[in-house]
């Protein structure tokens, strides 16, 4: 294939850009953060950032993002970045040109089911943006938020509790946007994540025959079986105290003599490997430092009892009732224009099963499951 032309890559590019806001929607990240998403990220797992100044994110190149990237939590449902993400977007008033906008592999964004309790176009509503290399290159320009990727991509999530906080081999793309476009990367690193779901393995031919059916993998654990029985589990997670540190910020264009067009394969993948072992090395220091008590069970059982009015809704099993009463109520408010307003408490309770009756399946054993795939498997009708 003939290498493309500058001019030909500028055309793709400009030409791409309604990616920037095709299906972003800032609306509903306010109302989702504020009227829902707030609960398990408040109250089960009481998120934390340190390290995160304003001055620490603020672009070196003006005309190009920060490259933001951080570990995966293995063999869970990705609510480390959903909550990373919700928690930046609120810490920065609701600002959507301060949160970043997160490079999200189709395997998460193109099916349905593994959409959050399937709300159509969550990742892409949210501001996430395929992850391929096209796109990835279209948000160099992006002139307001910057851009935050996970490097080790599925392999990340499917390591294994076995390689918890191991990073796994990194893709390079985010190392050749740096270096082209002269920019920084932000690395930190994600602790207590991996106990979200503890105690889960890979297994290769289990994962092979998941891609089959559109899901990237399937963790293997005592949990498992249960995966059946209680549909809701498919999100479930446990209470991890999740802390975001943030790592020694790197200029990759410091680390080459030469420029980014000269640059060969092998020098590319050096300088990704020097990120990784620094990131590496910051990791082992910052899950010694604030990872001895992945649950601080002392600490979530008085954050419940402070917070009572919202139980039993910052546990997972009630998630589906919350994220799915809070999805009708956004549709409503598009279509007529009326205020979100969660009702919690005994009849609020019944009020989300009477008016979302979807909900119940995700507590049925074994049949349960059968709407629940025929919702997740029929398409995005949102």
């Amino acid at each position: 294939m003939a290498r493309l032309t500058d001019i030909e890559v500028e055309e793709r590019l400009e030409s791409n850009k309604a990616i920037y806001d095709e299906f972003y929607d800032p609306e509903f990240c306010h109302e989702l953060i504020s009227k829902a998403l707030f609960i398990p990220m408040d109250y089960y797992f009481r998120i934390r950032k340190i390290g995160f100044e304003d001055e620490a994110m603020e672009r070196n190149n003006p005309d190009a993002p920060v490259i933001v990237i951080s570990n995966h939590s293995g063999m869970a449902f990705p609510w480390d970045g959903v909550h990373f993400i919700a928690y930046t977007c609120r810490e920065k008033g609701f600002n959507a040109d301060l949160a970043p906008r997160a490079l999200v592999t189709p395997a998460l964004s193109g099916f349905y089911l593994v959409n959050p309790f399937m709300i159509g176009k969550f990742w892409k509503k949210c501001g996430g943006i395929d992850a391929t290399y096209l796109n990835f290159e279209t948000m160099m320009h992006y002139p307001k938020a910057n851009v935050f990727i996970y490097p080790e991509g599925i392999p990340g999530i499917g390591k294994g509790f076995d390689n918890r906080y191991q990073l796994q081999r990194f893709a390079t793309s985010f190392v050749r946007m740096s270096l082209k476009y002269k920019t920084d990367v932000v690395p930190f690193v994600t602790v207590n994540g991996e106990w979200l779901n503890p105690y889960t393995y890979k297994w290769e031919w289990v994962n092979k025959l998941m891609q089959k059916v559109n899901l990237p993998m399937l963790p293997v654990g005592l949990h498992t079986p249960l995966l059946l029985f209680l549909p809701w589990m498919f999100y479930y997670a446990m209470p991890a105290r999740m802390t975001y540190v943030r790592c020694s910020r790197v200029r990759p264009s410091d680390w080459v003599d030469k420029p980014y067009e000269e640059l060969s394969d092998e020098e590319i993948a050096e300088v990704r490997t020097k990120i990784r072992a620094s990131m590496q090395a910051d990791m082992d220091k910052y899950v010694e430092e604030y990872g001895k008590k992945p649950y601080d069970w002392k600490d979530l059982f008085r954050t419940i009892k402070e917070n009572f009015k919202y139980f039993p809704f910052m546990l997972p099993p009630f998630w589906p009732m919350l994220f799915t009463e809070f999805d009708r109520q956004w549709k409503r408010k598009k279509r007529a224009g009326k205020e979100i307003k969660i009702r919690f408490g005994f009849l609020g309770f019944l009020k989300m099963l009477i008016l979302n009756p979807i909900v119940i399946c995700y507590y049925i054993p074994v049949l349960g499951w059968i709407p629940l795939l025929i919702k997740g498997y029929r398409g995005d009708k949102a």
